[in-house]
């Protein structure tokens, strides 16, 4: 996946956490998973522009 991807799927999926967690909370476990989903794609897409990942700076 491009970064210009990931960035299109970061907005979908903080939308989607967004409109869930008006409809209930944000400790609902849907709205957990989306959350935990939305996580994955912001590390993944500032690996792919920094050029390391969030382990690598824990190293430093």
């Amino acid at each position: 996946m491009t970064a210009e991807q990931i960035l299109d799927h970061i907005e979908q999926y903080r939308q989607k956490m967004m409109n869930m967690a008006s409809r209930s909370s944000m400790v609902d476990n849907e709205v957990v998973e989306v959350s935990s989903k939305l996580d994955i794609l912001i590390n993944q897409y500032l690996y792919l522009t920094k050029g390391r990942s969030l382990k690598d700076r824990h190293t430093v």
